[in-house]
């Protein structure tokens, strides 16, 4: 079956608040967007399905539980799956961020971090449930998620690393669930261990133990999101000890534990559009 670019039939819910618009959208399988762009940054969590995303010259992989960011003006095109797909999306005009003395350049992004999608998933619940605190509320999540997105970009920004070094890295990103040990990776770059520990920790500015923490913990959202396996069984898919080290890794990273995670997660899912 052929593509379709029928992008502007997608049935949408769009509110008003804070200042800023928040939309729900869903889209039919198979539907290609070509590359254009809008004024207002956003974020896109997607509540269902999947698609490829290219924004400016990076290309994202986005399932459920992904935030992507894209920055103002930035040209964007969209590749959707074989499933329908819904998504909640925050525009930020320039004129809100002025007002607030809050910094634009921030780069694409695309991230499965579960403290990034909690944040997105309690503004959805406010774009949802609304009562007579939710702009309040709305701009305080606006402004912690654009904060959370401003530091990954600033470490970002900040590493220098040698080939070797990204290397190591992604040997850990490559198997976060049964990963190498720190010898293993050194060993196979060539570098001692403390070396390879000191300069993992001077340019991403996370140990290399912190480093993998998150992406178990982006692991187990990504499941807790899409899947019906068991707590326990999705730690141990995403490579922590027990359901019990999972829960405290989660709750540190998001700030909620991956059961109340999973609940929004529902609940966001099962919603009539």
């Amino acid at each position: 079956m052929q593509p379709r670019d029928n992008s502007r039939s997608n049935p949408e819910v769009r509110r008003e608040m804070a200042g800023l618009a928040l939309t729900e959208s869903s889209y039919p399988a198979r539907l290609r967007q070509p590359r254009h762009e809008h004024e207002p940054a956003s974020f896109s969590l997607v509540l269902a399905g999947g698609y490829s995303e290219t924004v400016g010259r990076k290309t994202f992989d986005c399932r459920p539980a992904t935030v992507v960011f894209r920055p103002l003006a930035e040209s964007h095109s969209v590749a959707f799956a074989d499933a329908a797909v819904r998504i909640f999306r925050l525009d930020v005009r320039p004129q809100w961020l002025e007002r607030r003395g809050v910094s634009a350049a921030l780069t694409p992004a695309a991230s499965a971090c579960g403290a990034r999608a909690w944040l997105a998933l309690r503004l959805y619940r406010e774009f949802r449930e609304p009562d007579e605190f939710s702009p309040l509320s709305v701009e305080a999540l606006a402004l912690e998620l654009w904060a959370e997105t401003a530091r990954e970009a600033a470490r970002e920004r900040e590493a220098r690393p040698p080939r070797w070094l990204e290397r190591a890295r992604e040997m850990l990103r490559e198997q976060p669930a049964d990963a190498p040990t720190l010898a293993q990776i050194a060993a196979e770059v060539g570098v001692h261990p403390s070396r390879l520990a000191h300069e993992f920790r001077r340019c991403y500015r996370v140990t290399a133990g912190e480093y993998l923490r998150r992406l178990r913990v982006e692991r187990a959202a990504r499941a807790l999101a899409s899947s019906t396996l068991s707590l326990s069984e999705v730690a141990a898919a995403a490579g922590f000890y027990d359901q019990s080290h999972m829960t405290n890794a989660f709750k540190r990273a998001t700030g909620a534990t991956p059961a109340e995670y999973r609940a929004a997660f529902r609940a966001a899912q099962s919603r009539p559009n």
